[in-house]
């Protein structure tokens, strides 16, 4: 059932370039086309055409105007887009006029909430469309588009589907208990049993999920003036970090993205660990460890024209068991290291090799584009998990359907048949205007 709103505009796209889309949505956009555009919209959904805008007389546009009729559209209700020139006075005269004829300022997410509460979309559809937008990197938004159309609904069902079976063979079996008793414990325990074993397996898949939205954190570590900086300055084929022949220059924590193979990775520059000579460089090294305990994997870089000193070798054994790759820079300069991946960020020697290692480990993010991401969703799905899991403990036929009915709910809040409404405000609370 299409819900009522206010009728609501906002651009969509940037001031300032040569065209913006400024985009209108609600039971009284024909009329408020009527009253600003010299030709009727067209009445085939969809189709664009040439017109233009004018209040009380003066023209402020000569635009392309296309409008769709609910409920196809993207929010479900009447919308239109107008395709105006993109300078400020220009859009800012179209959006008094807007204002003027009724309309209201849309705030954020407003048309993707609409879309969301109109039945246009799920809620995990909705907040992928921010996905979208913000993708740093081919596979993130191979996996964005893929939740847009509606993996994670599908997925996240199949689970409800199960449990929503075994809880209509426990009614049964409490309704009627002589008959139904013994079929719903045959059943019931092989339902909970898959569904927790597909919830996992969503679970573990979003764990490499996860690179594709928030990118592959690799945390560059190692003692000071072994050339970090340098290195990624190299990574990143631009200088942002200060380089120079004194050691301890970098006293901060740097992150930095990219994309390496198709895959969006957070390159993360540190201080140099060593004993702090004063209080900044100490919270430099502090910093340095806590990114080291969130790394995804560490690029450990030693001093390939020196031996391995102390401080070396306590590094190695920190990050012993993690995934890294272990770096001797300065190959330039002669290697006295082995077992690690010779590089000179002076000349590039082995600065592509490096990149084919770090595309490895990327690797098994970038087959996972039907991954569920999102914190949020995974952060419920846990909790489903918990509750199916404590429903397989129990004996009770009442106490089991009580958790097949929590995780149920937790399940529910991903796709948004059953979330609150606080929640949905702070989804959309995070959109840009105009989406």
């Amino acid at each position: 059932m299409i819900q009522t709103f206010d009728t609501v505009f906002a651009p969509s796209s940037a001031i300032g370039g040569a065209i913006c889309v400024i985009r209108v949505s609600g039971e009284q956009t024909r009329a408020i086309a009527e009253q600003l555009l010299d030709k009727p919209v067209s009445n085939t959904p969809g189709r664009m055409r040439h017109t233009q805008i004018r209040r009380n007389g003066t023209l402020l546009d000569d635009c392309m105007a296309v409008f769709f009729k609910a409920p196809k559209s993207y929010t479900g209700e009447d919308m239109l887009e107008l395709h105006c020139h993109g300078g400020m006075t220009t859009v800012r005269g179209v959006l008094n006029a807007l204002s003027e004829a009724g309309g209201v300022p849309a705030g954020p997410g407003e048309f993707t909430r609409r879309a969301f509460l109109n039945g246009r979309m799920d809620l995990s559809e909705a907040e992928a469309v921010m996905d979208v937008i913000n993708a740093q990197a081919e596979s993130s938004l191979r996996s964005a588009l893929e939740q847009l159309s509606g993996s994670v609904s599908r997925r996240v069902r199949a689970v409800e589907d199960r449990l929503l079976n075994a809880r209509s063979a426990l009614e049964a079996a409490i309704d009627y208990p002589d008959e139904a008793e013994e079929t719903a414990y045959a059943t019931v325990f092989d339902d909970l049993r898959i569904a927790a074993e597909t919830v996992r397996t969503l679970l573990e898949e979003g764990k490499n999920g996860r690179v594709l939205r928030d990118g592959l954190k690799l945390v560059i570590l190692g003692r000071p003036n072994v050339g970090k900086s340098s290195l990624l300055n190299t990574l990143l084929g631009e200088d942002r970090a200060i380089v120079t022949a004194a050691a301890g220059t970098t006293r901060d924590v740097l992150d930095e993205r990219l994309s390496i193979g198709g895959v969006p990775a957070r390159l993360i520059d540190t201080a140099g660990v060593r004993e702090a000579s004063d209080e900044a460089e100490r919270i430099g090294v502090d910093r340095a460890k806590k990114a080291l305990e969130t790394a995804d994997a560490v690029l450990l870089v030693l001093d390939g024209s020196e031996e391995l000193t102390a401080e070396d070798e306590e590094l190695l054994r920190e990050t012993a068991g993690r995934t890294r790759i272990v770096i001797a820079n300065k190959c330039d300069l002669g290697t006295r290291i082995k077992n690690a991946l010779s590089v000179s960020c002076k000349t590039g020697e082995g600065i592509d090799t490096l990149k084919q290692r770090i595309e490895a480990i990327a690797k098994p993010a970038a087959q996972s584009t039907d991954a569920i991401t999102n914190e949020r969703h995974l952060s419920a799905l846990s909790q489903a998990l918990n509750a199916i899991a404590h429903a397989a403990d129990q004996t009770e036929l009442d106490c089991i359907a009580t958790d097949l009915t929590e995780a149920l709910h937790h399940l529910g809040a991903i796709t948004g048949t059953d979330v609150d409404a606080e929640v949905i405000d702070r989804i959309f609370s995070n959109f840009c205007v105009g989406k």
